[in-house]
């Protein structure tokens, strides 16, 4: 069975316009597959075969993987010597079923400005599987510069969803408006199948949404910060919104940076920026951990995939992020069951119980 898929090819087309977040999807049929990893989820397992959910004019995984690691040195230790393992994280999720990968330009740091997606194109090329064709794309855009070098150090030559990384409204209100012509221009060239945001609020959402309508550019995804650790009323009214306006919304950070996974305290903090953070939040977070880490055991499931279960729970795709094999077995483990309705309020009566959120993006709008 093939579904939406990307079609791997060497780039050099001059009319394409740039992007600073490129997020990928693509499917890959299910009798094709096989893996080289002694870990692998029954093929005909009920979400792959049933339970693609519909993104616009794509059908995407329930669950996507996050690359802002690859290549990332300062707050994700990146080093090259990592790339074999990258592949082997890459190939055991298309092998079971996930075909939604989230990348962008500035996913690497220093000298390895791109290295996202110079890894996942390299990846997709040489995936042993048989890949027939991939044409569903998610791309952030943040502004109207040239998406042809994404889309060669990927080469592929077409993007399924072009997708504003982040909204100007809070530091350059001005340049909204073209932002949002260069979605419609992607759109209209053919560029995109289909065109989201990234780090809107409730009413920016509400008013892109009209734009894009009056000129016959449908919205099709809204990603934004979304977990245990920041659910509240904002998040309530972005998923409200989102529901009501048929945006499918994508779940960025659901373990909170690591801090939902339940393997660090204050006495073993991760090293860098991230461990600043933690000294601050985790402190607070101990009904929170205590809800998650019960529920796991009950589970016979860690308390990442319960955190990454209860997105889903919600209607969120989530995304979380993986540079291990250990780490990708570990979020497969979230897919195939659900939460009950009475977990999933235990589970937000012991985050509004916690007085620690995590910090949002400086960049959210309202």
């Amino acid at each position: 069975m093939a579904l939406c898929l990307l079609t791997t090819t060497s780039s050099s087309s001059s009319s394409l316009t740039s992007t600073n977040h490129i997020s990928c999807n693509f499917t890959i049929p299910n009798e094709t597959l096989f893996s080289s990893s002694s870990f692998k989820l029954p093929l005909l397992w009920p979400w792959q075969k049933e339970n693609k959910l519909k993104m616009g004019p794509l059908k995407v995984s329930p669950m996507g993987f996050g690359t802002w690691a690859w290549g990332n040195q300062l707050l994700w230790g990146y080093d090259e010597s990592m790339d074999s393992e990258l592949q082997q994280v890459f190939n055991l999720a298309v092998d079971n079923g996930v075909n939604l990968f989230d990348t962008a330009d500035s996913y690497g740091t220093g000298r390895l400005n791109g290295q996202s997606e110079r890894l996942l194109g390299k990846f997709i090329r040489e995936y042993r599987g048989t890949v027939e064709s991939i044409s569903s794309f998610l791309i952030e855009v943040l502004a109207d510069v040239c998406l042809r070098s994404s889309v060669e150090r990927l080469q592929l030559e077409q993007i399924g969803i072009g997708q504003l990384h982040w909204s100007t409204a809070n530091y350059a209100p001005l340049q909204e408006i073209a932002l949002w012509d260069g979605l419609v221009a992607m759109y209209e060239k053919g560029l995109v199948q289909a065109v989201g945001v990234s780090n809107y609020g409730p009413k920016q959402l509400v008013k892109i949404h009209k734009y894009l309508k009056d000129r016959g550019v449908p919205l099709c995804s809204a990603q934004v910060q979304f977990s245990l650790l920041s659910y509240g009323d904002e998040q309530i009214e972005i998923k409200r919104i989102c529901d009501s306006l048929g945006v499918k919304l994508i779940a960025y950070s659901p373990l909170g940076l690591g801090m939902l996974t339940g393997k660090y305290t204050l006495s073993s903090l991760p090293k860098g920026p991230r461990g600043l953070l933690f000294r601050q939040i985790l402190p607070g977070l101990e009904p929170l951990l205590r809800c998650l880490r019960e529920i796991a055991t009950k589970r016979q499931k860690t308390m990442s995939q319960v955190a990454i279960n209860w997105c889903m729970s919600k209607g969120g795709i989530p995304i979380p992020g993986v540079k291990s094999v250990k780490q990708a077995q570990e979020n497969l483990g979230s897919l195939g069951w659900r939460l009950s309705k009475d977990e999933v309020t235990q589970l937000e009566s012991a985050a509004q119980q916690s007085p620690r959120k995590m910090l949002q993006n400086i960049f959210q709008t309202r």
